[in-house]
């Protein structure tokens, strides 16, 4: 297959902007199901087993979209495999660019009247998907999950959450809900929405509430993972956190800012007692360690500072070289 970049895909028409509540409640809907997946090969025989039978309970109309990001095992083939017995479609990227490019090209690529966003691994159960749908004939155009609780992760990912969604309250410009993550219903004008926005560092938690429209929250118990490992370790962790603070504050900037003036002001307080000292007591022979102690401390929130700011200039650097989010190597089900 070649090699195919995505430039300007065409916006899906948007039907329900002209419903009410009453015409949603009993308009048929087409549904897209998008799950990325990264070498998750175990888990989709399992996945599809039982999300299929409950697409076809909502919908008699329905795709499942695999986005394969780059997986080092045959979970592409597998999905190629069940594409003979299911409504399924797949895209497999030409290297891992990372679960948030392969969110946005499912979604990009979804044609239905509203998109489910899913984990491949099985924590995103299936029993919740009903509600979902309950809620955007009721009117909501975003129905978020959100975990009942997170006992089952290890202690510092629960304490590393709360820190975030406790920065990112106090910080963001635009409202982040804690323990929401990526397992969604969305309405097709949100998708399109999404589809419009060009940024290359992308957070995707942050870009649903940064859009906006009529969002309600439903509680879900996250399960444990039908096979393998998670591959989202301590570092993309801290990847992503450091994006989301990025891309959505500039309160790092505002804290060196302010940090800055602050130290400004204390040195010219010290200057003008230096001044004072001098013309009324004489000038002491001065130490050393004082100097010292000055300067190494000045020198290093100089150099934290400019790291600070080189990580939004750097940031800015490679938006402005405005590479493709992701590349499609292969696709399954999609005109070319």
């Amino acid at each position: 297959m070649s090699i195919s970049v995505p430039t300007n895909l065409k916006a899906q028409p948007d039907i329900s902007a002209q419903l009410n509540n009453a015409d949603r409640a009993s308009m048929p809907v087409s549904i897209s199901c998008v799950i990325p997946v990264f070498n998750e090969a175990e888990n989709i025989h399992a996945l599809v087993a039982e999300l299929h039978p409950c697409l076809q309970q909502m919908s008699d109309s329905f795709e499942i979209i695999f986005v394969d990001d780059g997986s080092r095992d045959n979970t592409y083939a597998i999905a190629a495999e069940l594409a003979d017995k299911y409504p399924i479609k797949a895209l497999q990227f030409s290297r891992n660019f990372g679960k948030e490019a392969a969110m946005t090209a499912g979604l990009e690529h979804a044609t239905g009247d509203v998109v489910i966003l899913m984990d491949g691994d099985g924590q995103h159960g299936t029993s919740v998907l009903p509600k979902f749908l309950a809620e955007w004939r009721n009117g909501y155009d975003m129905v978020y999950g959100v975990r009942s609780g997170r006992q089952s992760e290890p202690l510092w990912k629960r304490k590393m959450s709360n820190w975030f969604y406790s920065l990112m309250q106090s910080a963001a410009s635009v409202p982040i809900v804690p323990d929401a993550g990526d397992f969604r219903l969305m309405d097709r004008r949100v998708v399109n929405a999404l589809n419009q926005l060009p940024e290359r560092a992308r957070f995707m938690k942050g870009l649903y509430a940064w859009v906006g429209f009529k969002s309600i929250g439903c509680a879900y118990d996250v399960k444990e993972r039908n096979a393998g490992k998670s591959s989202f370790n301590f570092k993309r962790l801290i990847q992503l956190a450091l994006t989301g603070i990025v891309s959505f504050s500039d309160v790092p900037l505002r804290v060196w800012g302010a940090i800055g003036g602050i130290i400004s002001i204390l040195a010219i307080l010290n200057g003008i007692y230096i001044v004072v000292s001098t013309l009324f007591f004489g000038n002491d022979v001065p130490g050393w360690a004082t100097i010292a102690v000055s300067i190494s401390f000045l020198g290093g929130i100089q150099l934290l500072s400019i790291g600070v700011l080189g990580e939004y200039i750097g940031r800015i650097f490679n938006e402005v070289k405005r590479r493709p989010i992701y590349i499609v190597a292969n696709t399954i089900g999609f005109k070319n």
